[in-house]
């Protein structure tokens, strides 16, 4: 199979539809990391660790940056 799929589903019993859906809501400017939890019970570490296993390497730098530029502006968010 694939590995990566396989490794992600090590840490959470999370189905590939899962996890596409919460890279999505991650991706997504207008999600925050609460509303991931409060939908599909991960932790922000959880939802860095599943980013950081299904992104290519220069596509989760991108998020990172992304992210820390909005939590800079508005405390709330992710």
């Amino acid at each position: 199979g694939d590995k990566m799929r396989e490794k992600a589903a090590t840490y959470a019993p999370l189905n590939a539809v899962a996890i596409s859906e919460i890279i999505e809501m991650a991706l997504s400017d207008h999600v925050s990391f609460d509303l991931i939890r409060s939908q599909h019970g991960l932790s922000p570490d959880q939802v860095k660790a599943l980013m950081r296993t299904e992104l290519k390497s220069g596509s989760y730098r991108a998020w990172r940056k992304r992210v820390r530029a909005f939590g800079d502006r508005r405390a709330a968010y992710k």
